[in-house]
């Protein structure tokens, strides 16, 4: 009985012990590909009122401040049976800030804001709404917020390879 007893805390003291040294590993190499959180930006009262973005009041800052972020690679697109539906992109809601223009965008999925600068764009934050999961893809050139649920897909797609960031926002 006391032999049985032995291996059997000896079995229990290797097992923790490579839990432990698995456990480390792992969580040592994934805190080494978390990104940052996104840094919020002070939106001011005046701010808060400047929602007109087709008056074009509002000028973009000359220094673009270069971006942190690494870049991803994109996973497959959406299977070619599934065309996009195009939706009117929501009205986004603007804040000047002194890196370009935040930019809100709401969608049935969730909400994805923008700093649109003169050259290029990231990606302050984006938030699922209730019972959609989201799905984050960055280059170089582009950035891709794709919010699901179930077969539902709505994605929000800023590009900035030809000109000046714009932001499409599709169905599909």
């Amino acid at each position: 009985m006391r032999r049985g007893l032995v291996h059997v805390l000896a079995w229990l003291l290797a097992t923790g012990a490579a839990v432990t040294l698995s456990w480390w590993g792992v969580h040592t190499v994934m805190a080494g590909t978390a990104y940052d959180p996104p840094r919020a930006l002070p939106v001011t009262a005046a701010d808060a009122g400047a929602r007109d973005v087709a008056s074009g009041s509002e000028a973009p800052s000359p220094s673009p401040s270069p971006s942190r972020e690494r870049p991803v690679r994109p996973t497959p697109a959406p299977t070619p049976a599934r065309t996009p539906v195009r939706t009117p992109s929501p009205s986004p809601t603007v804040s000047a800030t002194a890196s370009g223009r935040v930019r809100s965008y709401d969608t049935d999925g969730g909400r994805a804001v923008f700093d649109l600068r003169p050259a290029d764009a990231t990606l302050v934050s984006a938030t699922p709404g209730t019972g959609w999961s989201m799905q984050v893809w960055k280059t170089e050139r582009w950035i891709r917020v794709e919010f699901a649920r179930g077969a539902d897909r709505v994605s929000v797609f800023c590009t900035w390879h030809d000109g000046p960031p714009r932001v499409e926002v599709g169905t599909y």
